[in-house]
């Protein structure tokens, strides 16, 4: 029955392997590092060389989808398996060759299709017509990855992703966050599977089940307002029947570390700067040789910008914040993590900036600070409170510099690097903070990486063990500038 596996899968992926492969709809509820994305790929191989899909479609967010392309299926898709993979480009974006991959998807081809999308391509109508034509011209399996992207009913993504779906043979969807965490985000996650599914008519049937709501009085008017759930037992024995669970701490088989990269591109005013920047200093590098401390300020320069920030000939100042996407990566990664949550950034206007956002978004008790501005007496009690499993602090906020050494922070078994130090120390110390005696869970490590930028490169030299700030860099960086320079 099992595929010839390209990757030989873990004890639990084999479970949720069996229980899914041959079903119409499926949910992985897999925690984040489980390897769900393997999980879905072998099930793909399976349908595939069971002749019953030709096809899959991968609708994903933005820093997520084209870690399908990267990685994952060159990672586990059976090598016997002929694949085409097609990635869908806005039609504002597209060059030639775009349109013409695109083109040529709609046209037989005698192995696997693979289309990545991107969920927020789906809001548009050409995105949703053009997957529309291609689910109605194949056997396909459709899989949306990190699910929760579709919780909200109203959105146009979610509708036009559920009208889309029922063109799909097969249907699945991929998510970390526990099913419980709010019961009413998952009606369009399983309406996307089969409307049928928790046998309801509606969405307000649904929620007149499952929440209690009581009048609140407003200024004009009455309004219903949420104060608890119920009949959640119920609710878990419905999903029971077209979903696997599973956390971390009950995968005794994974590694102990596990990384994650996720994707984010330059904004127009981003790449202006870059560019310019980056022109400036392959002119700086021509035929000349650097000392590690000026190539260095130039890693640092570019590093500044792809982080969101143009820097200022004043070293005193603080730099310009441009338009970027690294915030909304990172609260999309927290929306699909449990627990506590390390968050490393580079630069202290970084902190300030993660701080505020996260506490509009979770409040203001959840974050703490540890950098150069924190004061000596303050640093115990800040790491106490984020160790303590009943304190409501949930997300330790720092640079590596300061935070990175003698720190037990072993409450949290998800470390985000927001953004990089060059320094392979660092790194490996600020690694450790989390991954240490007293840890109990295997610990996942989430890079959110520049696409195209020095950004890529810096991450890639530190998983490599290269230790940047300890050698001159000058030809390599020329070569990482021109290389960037040519993927654009």
């Amino acid at each position: 029955m099992y595929p010839n596996f390209k990757t030989q899968p873990f004890q639990h992926q084999l479970q949720a392997l069996g229980c899914s492969w041959d079903k119409t709809n499926y949910a992985y509820f897999m925690e984040m590092g489980t390897g769900k994305s393997k999980v879905l790929i072998d099930n793909i191989a399976m349908l595939y060389d069971q002749g019953k899909i030709n096809a899959a479609v991968v609708v994903a967010p933005k820093g997520v989808y084209r870690n399908w392309e990267r990685l994952e299926v060159p990672a586990h898709l059976p090598d016997h398996i002929e694949r085409r993979i097609t990635t869908w480009v806005a039609p504002s974006s597209r060059k030639a060759e775009d349109t013409k991959a695109l083109e040529d998807l709609l046209k037989p081809f005698d192995g696997l299709d693979i289309f990545l999308m991107n969920v927020e391509a789906l809001s548009q109508k050409p995105a949703k017509l053009f997957l529309e034509k291609f689910l109605g011209s194949t056997n396909c399996l459709m899989a949306v990855d990190e699910s929760t992207t579709i919780k909200t009913q109203t959105a146009s993504r979610t509708k036009n992703i559920v009208h889309a779906s029922r063109l799909a043979k097969y249907r699945r969807i991929l998510t970390g966050s526990p099913v419980t965490k709010n019961p009413l985000d998952l009606y369009s996650q399983c309406q996307f599977l089969d409307e049928d599914l928790l046998g309801f008519s509606s969405y307000y049937a649904y929620k007149a089940r499952y929440a209690i709501e009581v009048k609140r009085q407003g200024a004009t008017h009455a309004f219903p307002f949420i104060v608890g759930f119920r009949n959640l037992e119920e609710l878990s024995a419905k999903l029971g029947c077209f979903s696997f669970r599973v956390l971390k701490e009950d995968c005794l088989d994974l590694p102990s570390k596990i990384y994650s990269p996720r994707y984010i591109q330059l904004s127009k005013e981003q790449e202006k700067a870059y560019n310019d920047l980056a022109t400036f200093a392959i002119t700086q590098l021509e035929g000349q040789t650097l000392s590690v401390t000026n190539t260095m300020t130039m890693l640092l320069r570019l590093h500044q910008i792809t982080c969101g920030y143009l820097p200022t000939d004043d070293e005193r100042k603080e730099p310009v914040p441009l338009p970027n996407s690294r915030m909304d990566e990172l609260l999309d990664v927290l929306e699909e993590v449990d627990g506590k949550v390390i968050i490393w950034a580079n630069y202290r206007y970084s902190i300030f900036d993660i701080e505020k956002n996260l506490k509009k978004k979770f409040g203001d008790n959840t974050v703490v600070t540890y950098f150069g501005d924190t004061k000596d007496k303050d640093r115990q009690d800040i790491v106490k409170r984020f160790q303590d499993p009943e304190s409501p602090v949930r997300f330790f906020v720092a640079n590596q510099q300061t935070g990175g050494y003698g720190l037990t922070l072993t409450a949290a078994h998800t470390v985000v690097y927001f953004s990089n130090n060059y320094d392979l120390e660092k790194r490996i110390q600020s690694e450790d903070r989390a991954h240490r005696i007293g840890q109990k869970n295997n610990v996942t490590y989430i890079d959110i990486i520049c696409e195209n930028t020095v950004d890529e490169n810096i991450v890639a030299s530190l998983r490599n063990k290269i230790d940047l700030a300890s050698q001159s860099l000058g030809e390599t960086l020329k070569e990482w500038l021109i290389e960037s320079k040519k993927k654009k």
